[in-house]
Formats: C-alpha cells, structure tokens, sequence
C-alpha cells in the first residue's frame, strides 16, 4: 500500500538526483522555486521508504489557457518501484490539490521517452520538441482541469 504525503523541497533530491540527473551534482538538483509559496512537494511512500517525486510550482506557460497554472517539475519514481503506480497515484492527488487551488490547468516539459505515460493520464502535447541541455529531447504537455 501507498501513503501520498506533501513533503519538504530536501527530501526530493535524493530522488531527482538518483533518477533524473545522475550526471550531474546534487545541487542540481535543487530547482528555482523549491521554496516559493504557492510550491508542493509530493511524495509516495511505500512503508517508510520515500518512492516517488513530484513538484508543482505556480507557473504559468505562454502558450496554455488559464488564470491559474502550475508546472510539474522533478517527477520520478525508483526504478524497482515503478509497477506500484506510485506517479499515477502522485498525480490523482496532486489534481485533488489543484482543484481545490482553482487552478486552470498544468503543464510540464515531458521526456520525449515518458510522454505515452503522460498521455494515458490525459495530457496533450503542445508545440514542437525541443532540447533541454544536458537532459535531452522534451515537448510541453497539459492537462486542463476546468
């Protein structure tokens, strides 16, 4: 069984770093806006052992309808971990979060290699895709909650 928590900014390093930027430092993995008011953290935990990552800053895109919008940022899941569902579960709650946030819609810079993952949740591409040095290969995804 999966426990969904709001979480500090510090506990998803470990995470992003592990699983999102090994290449890179530690520091690298602490995102403008980790503090910001308006910012959650979200883990999942199975037992006492943290997961799976997510983060969502109030962020608005040019290009995307709504007053109110947040950006995704940072999702990640352990690899042994990933047939537990625990980012579908971050997701559904982080949405429960939004809505009551009246937001408008989220949005996040996909990895070209998890946006069939993303699309099963119902997000829409957007534009063209891009490079995000030294990550790689993105394209913008949405979800409209209004």
């Amino acid at each position: 069984m999966l426990d969904i928590k709001v979480i500090p900014a510090e506990q998803t390093y470990e995470i992003r770093h592990k699983v999102l930027r090994p290449n890179q430092t530690l520091e690298d993995c602490q995102f403008p806006g980790d503090h910001d008011h308006g910012t959650f953290h979200l883990g999942a935990y199975k037992g006492d052992k943290l997961i799976s990552i997510a983060s969502f800053y109030q962020e608005n895109h040019p290009d995307i309808e709504g007053n109110v919008q947040y950006r995704l940022r940072g999702m990640a899941t352990l690899e042994e971990y990933r047939k537990e569902k625990a980012g579908s579960r971050l997701l559904i709650s982080a949405e429960d979060m939004l809505k009551k946030k009246h937001t408008d819609s989220w949005w996040c810079n996909a990895r070209v290699g998890v946006a069939g993952y993303y699309k099963k949740l119902g997000l829409r591409e957007h534009g063209e895709v891009f490079d995000l040095p030294p990550i790689g290969p993105h394209i913008v995804m949405y979800k409209t909650l209004k």
